[in-house]
């Protein structure tokens, strides 16, 4: 798993880079419509889900453990494009998507921390991202009728901080060759 990851850092990097300018943008226009937000978040979590189907994909032949990323890969994709096919769903329903994909993609990247423990120091960082993405399906499960700009400064938030930590982990694997 750490030749896919040193591999692939800049794909880390980049979808580490796409969160942080989604979240930012969420901050800046805080007074954005549940539809616009429908807009950025389908078109953020596909191009998340596609960045690590690629990755996976890619590494497929050469790495054991490349099941994790693509999973998560496909959960980012499925929910990008329910998130199209129903554009018309409720605060509510989308708080569902968002924290089901939250939930997965955190599930799976803890699992994929667990599993690189064992071949480098600094997984924390995959396993702090995941850590993120799991506490904030539960904040959203939690509190399900919070009104849109509270839901937009969450996500937001969210976005900013899985962006760092991904960023911090593919500037820790980038150029590591497996031992």
């Amino acid at each position: 798993m750490l030749a896919l990851l040193a591999k692939y850092w800049w794909l880390v990097a980049l979808r580490g880079v796409l969160a942080i300018v989604f979240g930012v943008l969420a901050f800046v226009w805080p007074g954005i419509t549940i539809g616009v937000l429908v807009i950025f978040f389908g078109a953020w979590a596909l191009v998340n889900g596609v960045f690590a189907v690629v990755a996976a994909l890619g590494g497929r032949g050469e790495h054991d453990h490349w099941v994790l990323l693509l999973l998560e890969g496909l959960a980012g994709v499925l929910i990008g494009v329910v998130t199209y096919i129903a554009p018309e769903a409720t605060a509510a329903g989308l708080l569902i998507y968002i924290a089901a994909w939250a939930l997965a993609t955190g599930v799976l990247q803890v699992a994929a921390a667990i599993r690189l423990r064992k071949e480098i120091e600094g997984e924390a960082w995959l396993a702090l991202s995941g850590l993120a993405s799991i506490g904030f399906a539960v904040i959203l499960l939690i509190r399900p009728l919070a009104g849109a700009l509270a839901l937009l400064w969450v996500i937001a938030a969210y976005a900013i901080a899985f962006g760092v930590f991904l960023l911090f982990l593919a500037f820790r694997v980038r150029g590591v060759a497996p031992r």
